[in-house]
């Protein structure tokens, strides 16, 4: 029996530590190819001119939204995302800026998500969520010719193509070719979220990377609505080998509209028991002076799965909660 010291984490007496450096010796190829990508997106950004930016990880109001759950730090918490941060510096004239940073979420354990785990997140003023696609597209094909992965890479047996055209399908399209429930029906009946993930993710990416635009107006907090069509956001998705990749969206900037949104998810978090945030007023404040632009969110860890072909999240990672 392996001897347990009165003053080690949780974490280690569930894995003991002389597995350690079995199970970081297995990652080193893994680890030194998600070294070379994160070095790749970070030449991506610098070649266009954006401003890379560090913001605090630990935050006074992280956003109201109904479904994350945020790390308390003291009376503080830990970021869920440095959306709101990012935001204020759009506000202040900052026009391109990028972060890659930790974000921390309670409760989210699975092959692939990490209660811990790394997010690239970017903003761009003066451009929309279609544009955004257009740069997210050459942000991947990018990063994978500096991996040399040629035009075509294979992730858990498929082959993605990377060459264009990209494939794009509004969320309506994707309930037409996939689900059991028309998209009104989902909705009605709150089934939205589990039919995206039981029948619709697994087909996205498979090919090529997908691009999923056009959301209902229910699923996001700070995303401007469509003009032409105020049943959905403009929002979309990147879909790689049936794993989201990223997340992108035209920003809401209409402070009534977002105070509303803020008012209705705290509503909904009291009413399902959770934490009530404060209200990030610093964020609401500035808003108003926000120009219009377009942000991205993309999970680091994600993306080196796909870069790595492996099937979970543990593998492209240092240290997993258990290991702590």
């Amino acid at each position: 029996m392996i001897p347990v010291a009165e003053n080690i984490s949780p974490g280690s007496r569930i894995k003991p530590a002389m597995e350690d450096g079995r199970v970081l010796a297995r990652r080193r190829d893994a680890l030194w190819r998600r070294d070379r990508m994160i070095r790749a997106i970070r030449r991506f950004f610098s070649d266009r001119c954006y401003l890379e930016v560090e913001t605090p990880y630990r935050i006074t109001a992280p956003a109201p939204e109904s479904h994350i759950d945020a790390v308390a730090s003291s009376n503080w918490f830990l970021h869920t995302s440095p959306e709101l941060c990012m935001k204020r510096l759009l506000a202040a004239g900052y026009p391109r800026i990028f972060q890659i940073c930790k974000c921390f979420r309670e409760g989210e354990r699975g092959s692939c998500h990490l209660p811990e785990f790394t997010m690239l997140e970017w903003y761009h003023q003066g451009i929309d969520y279609r544009i955004l696609m257009e740069e997210c597209e050459e942000l991947v094909t990018s990063v994978a010719s500096d991996l040399g992965c040629g035009e075509v890479i294979h992730y858990q047996g498929k082959e993605i193509a990377l060459q264009k055209p990209r494939e794009m399908l509004s969320v309506r399209e994707a309930f037409e070719c996939y689900s059991p429930l028309s998209l009104a029906e989902s909705l009605e009946r709150e089934k939205f979220d589990e039919i995206m993930a039981c029948y619709i993710a697994p087909h996205m990416g498979e090919r090529q990377p997908t691009f999923l635009y056009d959301y209902p107006v229910y699923s996001s907090t700070l995303t401007r609505t469509k003009k032409e069509d105020p049943s959905v956001e403009e929002r979309f998705e990147l879909y790689m080998g049936g794993m989201e990749i990223a997340n992108g969206s035209s920003e809401l900037a209409d402070v009534d509209e977002q105070r509303l949104r803020f008012k209705r998810a705290r509503q909904f978090r009291r009413l399902q028991g959770k934490k009530v945030y404060p209200q990030p007023e610093r964020f609401l404040e500035v808003l108003p002076t926000m120009p219009e632009a377009a942000g991205m969110a993309l999970g680091v860890d994600r993306l080196a799965m796909i870069f790595t072909d492996l099937p979970a999240i543990d593998d492209v990672v240092t240290f997993t909660p258990e290991y702590i």
